[in-house]
């Protein structure tokens, strides 16, 4: 399926089989095919470079290629589009129907076949995370070059969190694991690094004695799109709040790394958690704000989507207070905020800085 290359015995063969397990959801199609293609149309992606797809759906190669046109065409401003990229990427695309847990479809893939650097995206519920790792490692499908990706929410709690990456662990080493968190490419984000730590007009201020709080707001205008069956069991505090809003915080949070690399990154941002003050159950009411979206004019309410369950109490907007107890931050809040349907899509962080002890202005 893919060229293979010489490859000096010191550096780490470029892989060039992708397998995309969950290739036809939500996440894939919105997030994933628009990023494959500006990488494309920078000319990022090795020749070599191809890729399978797998879901549950029967449909044919010719037929996927078609739901990747219509992703592009839908993700994508008209003014980068172009057809001779658009077929070019669709070209390394291939489909295969597969039961995730059925041991022996597996056999069906013939990765044995593939250029032996293989890299896997499980863009699936994280609790069929063991069962594939399981099955390409029976199957023969994995080597010391494979590299595993693993999308957020890992788990719905501590221990299951745990458990995948004990299961994930039996067959990958944790330099072939890369949990992801698509949130951290967001532009907001890599602006924030710079303003935090290139920037002493900021950084010497940056603490609870010039800040009063720090507003964190992720709004998306859409609902929940058909994925009744994924979110009902999530909700937003897991599928937004636990991750995204809380990298976000933490980014705003953290001292500063000692190198601007992964690993000091992942340090401080650790030592931010750690800080986070629980909030007691007799405080909750006063620290928290659950709710969900009613029905619009031309739209359902959650309880009214299809498949929906009218008697679900999963939230799809949570507001929260949170306190970060250290020397940098404490008494001064931070406010998250995050829900579906709502009136725009925004993500925006708002420094409400103190105000001077004495104001020389006119207030009028």
């Amino acid at each position: 399926m893919a060229m293979t290359t010489q490859t000096p015995s010191n550096m780490t063969p470029m892989s060039h089989s992708f397998v995309l397990f969950g290739t036809l959801g939500d996440l894939s199609m919105r997030k994933l095919v628009p990023a494959w293609y500006q990488l494309e149309r920078a000319g990022l992606l090795a020749e070599p470079l191809k890729m399978l797809g797998i879901d549950r759906l029967d449909l044919t190669t010719a037929q996927y290629r078609q739901r990747i046109q219509s992703s592009l065409e839908r993700y994508l401003p008209t003014t980068v589009l172009k057809p001779d990229i658009c077929a070019k990427l669709q070209q390394r695309f291939t489909y295969q129907r597969l039961d995730l847990h059925n041991d022996l479809a597996y056999q069906q893939l013939q990765l044995l076949h593939w250029h032996p650097v293989v890299t896997y995206y499980l863009a699936t519920p994280s609790n069929l995370c063991g069962i594939i790792c399981h099955n390409l490692y029976q199957n023969g499908a994995i080597s010391e070059h494979s590299k595993i990706v693993l999308e957020k929410p890992i788990g719905h709690d501590l221990q299951s969190a745990q458990q995948i990456n004990d299961q994930v662990g039996r067959y990958f080493t944790e330099r072939q694991i890369y949990r992801i968190d698509h949130y951290l490419g967001k532009e907001t984000v890599q602006n924030l690094l710079a303003l935090r730590f290139a920037n002493p007009l900021f950084g010497n201020q940056w603490n609870q004695n010039y800040i009063a709080y720090v507003e964190i707001t992720v709004a998306e205008s859409v609902g929940i799109e058909g994925r009744w069956d994924y979110f009902d069991h999530c909700g937003q505090m897991r599928d937004m709040v636990q991750n995204h809003l809380l990298q976000l915080l933490c980014l705003v949070a953290m001292e500063p790394p000692s190198k601007l690399e992964a690993n000091s990154i992942r340090d401080e941002k650790v030592k931010v958690l750690k800080a986070l003050q629980p909030i007691p159950k007799d405080a909750i009411p006063a620290n928290l704000i659950r709710g969900q979206y009613g029905a619009g004019q031309h739209e359902p309410g959650y309880l009214e989507e299809v498949g929906g369950n009218p008697h679900s109490h999963t939230e799809t907007f949570v507001a929260l207070k949170a306190n970060i107890a250290n020397w940098r931050w404490a008494g001064a809040p931070f406010y998250l905020r995050t829900g579906k349907r709502m009136r725009e899509k925004l993500t925006e962080i708002v420094i409400h800085f103190k105000p001077n002890t004495h104001f020389v202005f006119d207030a009028d």
